[in-house]
């Protein structure tokens, strides 16, 4: 079977690979602040907001990092494409 060339297939890979290396991104991030900072004792735990420091940057700021890069991911690099099949939409358009 050969590879399709219809460009919505390429869009959507191409974002569904974006969302794989946020994806990606989240995990380290919250991998990295969490098992290197909170492999310590308890007892020499630094605390922001409350919070161990481990905790704090790996869940809460971590979240709010994701949150901003999905927003700016899907503002500025998504694309809106129709899901009709291009046919489809030419034979609506010429029985109108």
């Amino acid at each position: 079977m050969g590879k399709t060339k219809d460009r919505r297939f390429q869009i959507a890979h191409r974002e569904a690979w974006i969302g794989v290396i946020l994806a990606v991104f989240n995990i380290l991030w919250w991998y990295g602040f969490a098992y290197t900072m909170g492999s310590k004792p308890p007892e020499e735990y630094t605390y922001i907001l409350g919070f161990p420091a481990w905790f704090f940057w790996s869940c809460i700021a971590g979240f709010v990092v994701m949150v901003v890069l999905v927003f700016i991911v899907v503002k500025y690099v998504l694309v809106d494409i129709s899901l009709e099949d291009e046919d489809v939409t030419e034979e609506r358009s010429h029985t109108s």
